[in-house]
């Protein structure tokens, strides 16, 4: 009898092991997948941030000086793209056309922020200061947002391609995250003019 008990007992303690295994996997990819998007969230938040910051910064400029006005339209012709490019990347995951709307962003912001140079009176506004200081504090925020983003899915996909992760990961249809990348254009300089 005690023999015929154990040949049911050690299937069943199989079994209840690999299930609570099983729980514990899809659980902790769960937690880990809401950290990822949590983060990603963070990121759009900044960007958000950057978002409601330009039309400030448009704003005092033009009070300033109606110099450059192709510059300040353009400037706030990419916040438009990339805002839209962001709303995007949030509904199908796409992080491609997102960061290329930010790069002609950033260059629009670049070549605002080079006509301070040339125009003195731009430059002494301390309004024009504060909002680019602040700006200046979002783009930093920016960049630790995706290096946390990065990070986060840098652990999450560990644990989706590891052993024996990759096997729950897989049953329960767990799919590696992309990493926030810069578009191949975001590594050239932007050549700042004044002729």
């Amino acid at each position: 009898m005690r023999t015929s008990m154990l040949k049911w007992l050690i299937p069943f303690a199989l079994l209840v092991f690999i299930g609570m295994n099983a729980m514990g996997s899809y659980n902790s990819f769960v937690n880990t997948e809401e950290g990822v998007d949590g983060q990603w969230a963070n990121v759009e938040a900044q960007y958000q941030r950057r978002f409601d910051l330009i039309p400030n910064l448009v704003s005092t400029v033009k009070a300033y000086a109606d110099v450059e006005k192709e510059t300040l339209i353009a400037v706030t012709e990419a916040r438009a793209a990339a805002l839209g490019a962001m709303q995007k990347a949030g509904e199908s995951g796409d992080l491609g056309e997102f960061e290329k709307s930010n790069v002609v962003l950033g260059g629009a912001m670049r070549g605002l922020f080079g006509y301070t140079e040339q125009y003195p009176d731009l430059k002494s506004s301390q309004g024009f200061r504060d909002l680019q200081v602040q700006l200046e504090g979002t783009e930093n925020r920016i960049t630790k947002a995706r290096t946390d983003y990065n990070e986060v899915v840098k652990g999450y996909n560990k644990r989706v391609r590891q052993f024996p992760g990759k096997l729950w990961a897989n049953m329960f249809g767990f799919d590696s995250k992309e990493y926030f990348e810069s578009a191949a254009d975001a590594a050239d300089a932007p050549v700042v003019s004044f002729d």
